[in-house]
């Protein structure tokens, strides 16, 4: 049990390792494609790349499994990616950065009040939220003006939102002890279907030379097979195992990850307030995940041998 908890503290910051990079690439992508192209075209790759793994179909679900598979992709997929896109073109990247950051409160907020076991509030977790908030907006405005939008703003709380309903809905799912990999493929199922019918109001082009690039297809890749099919699964496995509130503490890594990332790949500065921003958002997850050890209690003999 112990060793399962390790694998999954291990899988949620590898997942959020990668996802915190996946904007190197998502950049490159930008000059071809459009945000929306993106993001159909990578979960169409994971999807078909956990098919591939995984041929295997579930069996016999109910509706209410359905409806929270379904659940699970609208919330996880088409309406977090969606709404975070849309709400870069009308606020700063720093605000996003910030607001996208309150996920795991929400995330709380939502299981506490919606899930039939709830994971109970604690002091740490509050302390830990605030601790690491402070850290991401000394990361996110670093040498930036705050502004707010309160359009874009709002979008990105929304997705923040929609995010935490997802980690609701896996947490759900996770009980039915399902194949992990079919899991996550049913859910890009759903994912893909609900972003179908938002392609024509979005800028998307039949340029098929676009695919004869290299570096295009190498980024698609990425994205696809790692960043999406890989890294749902894993982060999937981290929510079963630690549950949703303990796992979703480590989206508070994401900016600082960033930081150190573009330092290495991208040669940037790293400065002495994105460098205070960072041990500040590793010690608020450190604070979040601490659990005081229970007290020995003594009974019979016990207090006889003393």
């Amino acid at each position: 049990m112990q060793q399962n908890a390790r694998a999954a503290h291990l899988a949620a910051l590898f997942t959020i390792s990668i996802w915190s990079t996946t904007f190197l690439a998502t950049k490159v992508l930008l000059r071809s494609f459009s945000p929306v192209e993106i993001l159909v075209i990578r979960f169409v790759m994971g999807y078909f790349a956990l098919l591939a793994f995984y041929p295997r179909r579930l069996h016999k679900l109910t509706m209410r499994q359905e409806l929270q598979f379904a659940g699970a992709g609208l919330c996880g997929l088409t309406l977090y990616y969606l709404l975070e896109n849309v709400a870069l073109t009308y606020t700063m990247a720093s605000n996003v950065g910030v607001v996208l950051s309150v996920a795991p409160f929400f995330t709380a907020i939502v299981i506490h009040f919606f899930a039939k076991e709830d994971e109970r509030f604690q002091w740490n977790f509050l302390l830990g939220f605030l601790t690491a908030l402070t850290g991401v907006c000394l990361i996110s405005f670093n040498g930036s003006q705050l502004q707010f939008n309160p359009l874009g703003d709002v979008l990105a709380a929304a997705a923040a939102l929609a995010w935490a309903f997802y980690s609701l809905f896996l947490r759900e799912i996770g009980r039915y002890n399902l194949p992990n990999a079919a899991v996550t493929r049913h859910i890009f199922f759903y994912g893909i279907l609900f972003l179908i019918p938002s392609l024509p109001f979005f800028d998307v082009r039949l340029d098929l030379a676009r695919f004869a690039q290299p570096e295009n297809w190498a980024n698609l890749l990425f994205l696809g097979f790692g960043a999406s099919a890989l890294c749902f699964v894993i982060w999937n496995f981290a929510v079963k195992q630690l549950g949703a509130v303990k796992t979703s503490v480590y989206i508070y890594l994401s900016p600082a990850i960033t930081v150190i990332a573009s330092a290495i790949l991208l040669h940037e500065r790293i400065t002495p307030m994105s460098a205070a921003g960072t041990v500040l958002t590793l010690a608020g997850l450190l604070i979040s995940e601490y659990r005081p050890r229970e007290k020995a209690v003594f009974r019979g003999k016990d207090m006889e041998k003393l």
